[in-house]
């Protein structure tokens, strides 16, 4: 239980910084909510993954699918040398995951490192 939480208040959380802060800041998000909600190292990456994983998938799909793939075209074009944007938005949200379950995971490692310490 504590595991979906956790997924759902990362791609929350990660939604709400977006709003007002960098891309980066999903890993702030993932790091904030695996610090508050303590899991084991490994939970907490994957929870940070799928949380942001999830959220810029949808996201970026739904500006996507808004605009009729123009940009996701274009830039395919340019990056992956294929005119495929699901490509791009999958590619996009596994950085995404990424980021966010490094943040996760490093939230639950300092939670850890603080508990033994005292």
């Amino acid at each position: 239980m504590k595991f979906i939480v956790s997924i759902f208040l990362t791609a929350l959380v990660g939604f709400a910084f977006g709003l007002y802060l960098p891309w980066w800041c999903v890993a702030i998000a993932g790091f904030t909510v695996s610090f508050s909600l303590y899991q084991k190292p490994m939970a907490a990456f994957i929870a940070g993954f799928i949380g942001i994983f999830l959220l810029w998938g949808m996201l970026t799909l739904i500006r996507s699918i808004s605009n009729d793939h123009i940009l996701a075209h274009r830039v395919s074009m340019l990056i992956l040398k294929k005119d495929n944007p699901y490509l791009l938005i999958l590619i996009s949200s596994i950085i995404g995951g990424f980021t966010g379950g490094m943040g996760a995971l490093c939230g639950s490692l300092l939670r850890r490192l603080r508990t033994t310490a005292q």
